[in-house]
């Protein structure tokens, strides 16, 4: 609902604020003054030193945020592709088999991750499939949890896609195959990228499943942050969560240049 008078914007705009700084803003800046602290039994900190990054950007720690890049960039290109193909897929299926299609993609979002980390772990612990105790159990839980978010996001954007363009392109002549790349996922560029990034941002950060399945030579950053908090060690963990953040922030940042970038050369 669009407010036109200067009093009612100014109302919405303290409401806003009220329920932005207290909720999102503040538990940020503690994370970064913890992440920034010596020691802690005030108000504020009562010494500010940056051990802490030094620690989080060696050894155990930059080896978890390079466990987390790997399983991100594997699980989301996963759940894109396959959310993708499924958007496309399901929009062609009769409308019984679109439906079921439809709730099975859905279903990861109305399961706990942990319930999602235990079925894997229960599925594949013993032969013919075993992969209990190896990286890509990971990689599937991930998958499994960020498949849901990209194939919504794209089958959204599909939605609000004119078929004409399509139509009009096979009636000239143009080979379904062609009629894909060269109108069809063009016209869901943008989507497909806002789909890598949340596919990304979610498995940045995931805990539930993680924390069931990951073997100790495939430790993901953001179990170590839970582990290290769960030790006491508050200040090393806030300075980990503030790499993850910034790293995460980073590639959101380059995808979507690249995603202007791509949107202008088609242009």
């Amino acid at each position: 609902m669009l407010v036109w008078s200067r009093g009612g914007r100014v109302l919405l705009w303290t409401i806003f604020a009220l329920v932005f700084v207290p909720v999102v803003l503040a538990p940020l800046a503690v994370l970064v003054l913890a992440a920034f602290a010596a020691d802690w039994n005030g108000v504020l900190p009562g010494a500010y030193t940056g051990a802490h990054f030094g620690e989080a950007l060696s050894g155990e720690e930059i080896s978890s945020l390079s466990v987390s890049l790997q399983t991100a960039f594997l699980a989301g290109t996963a759940a894109v592709l396959t959310g993708t193909w499924g958007a496309l897929a399901v929009r062609a299926a009769p409308r019984a088999l679109r439906r079921i299609a439809d709730a099975v993609l859905h279903l990861p979002v109305a399961v706990p991750s942990v319930v999602v980390g235990l079925g894997l772990l229960t599925a594949f612990s013993r032969p013919p499939i075993a992969l209990n105790g190896t990286m890509w159990l990971v990689v599937i839980a991930h998958f499994v949890l960020v498949l849901a978010f990209a194939y919504s996001t794209v089958s959204a954007a599909l939605d609000r896609t004119d078929p004409a363009f399509a139509l009009v392109a096979g009636s000239l002549g143009a080979s379904p195959w062609r009629v894909l790349w060269r109108v069809r996922v063009p016209m869901l560029l943008p989507s497909i990228a806002a789909a890598a990034s949340l596919s990304l941002a979610l498995s940045m950060g995931e805990v539930g499943a993680t924390i069931m399945v990951y073997p100790a030579s495939w430790r993901p950053l953001s179990v170590t942050v839970f582990t290290l908090t769960d030790r006491g060690r508050v200040f090393l963990a806030s300075a980990e969560t503030v790499v993850l953040l910034v790293v995460t922030v980073v590639i959101l940042a380059g995808l979507a240049v690249a995603t202007r970038r791509g949107a202008a050369k088609q242009r």
